[in-house]
């Protein structure tokens, strides 16, 4: 589990995040119909493959989805996955965008249990990473952040002190840069 998905019942500890190095971004471009999703999953499933956020949602032309997938581990193994994915009917096409120029985003809601003390330290954090509270509470603060995912890591890392008590991360969403297909 990454630290942005995992908090124990206290709100204290996060769990390591994978290494840069063998997380993986992969585009699917596919019929919008009922199990593809299910299809998708099951091949990960089948090479012990996790997938570490999956973000859905229709795409440009009508009848199509784009499903943005983010998940780790060996790259020949991923390779394999690859081709697997692209031979189900419903997969229009699969691509590995590691090691590419793309456009990433990523929105992610925490709240923080502080009293009034605290807030001139989180609020310093939250205007240095361009972010806003949505919420403020006698007892806490709800934040929006907005951007790349190493910036929200970085970001929970910093607030993980003042005790983070809920995360919610929407995936990470992606455009191949210029001509080229995501």
């Amino acid at each position: 589990m990454s630290a942005a998905q995992h908090l124990t019942s206290t709100g204290a500890g996060l769990a390591t995040a994978p290494t840069l190095d063998n997380v993986h971004t992969i585009s699917l471009f596919v019929h919008d119909r009922p199990g593809v999703l299910v299809r998708v999953a099951i091949v990960f499933a089948r090479r012990g493959y996790n997938i570490e956020s999956l973000v859905v949602s229709p795409a440009a032309r009508e009848g199509f989805s784009r499903m943005t997938i983010t998940c780790s581990g060996d790259p020949d193994t991923l390779e394999q996955i690859i081709k697997q994915l692209a031979k189900l009917v419903d997969v229009v096409h699969a691509i590995d965008h590691t090691g590419q120029a793309i456009i990433e985003a990523e929105i992610a809601l925490l709240k923080l249990e502080c009293g009034i003390d605290e807030r001139t330290q989180i609020l310093q954090i939250v205007d240095q990473f361009k972010c806003r509270v949505v919420d403020y509470g006698p007892q806490s603060l709800v934040i929006r952040a907005y951007g790349a995912s190493e910036k929200i890591d970085a970001l929970i890392l910093l607030l993980k002190p003042y005790r983070l008590t809920e995360l919610v991360r929407s995936g990470k969403v992606i455009m191949a840069r210029g001509a080229e297909t995501t």
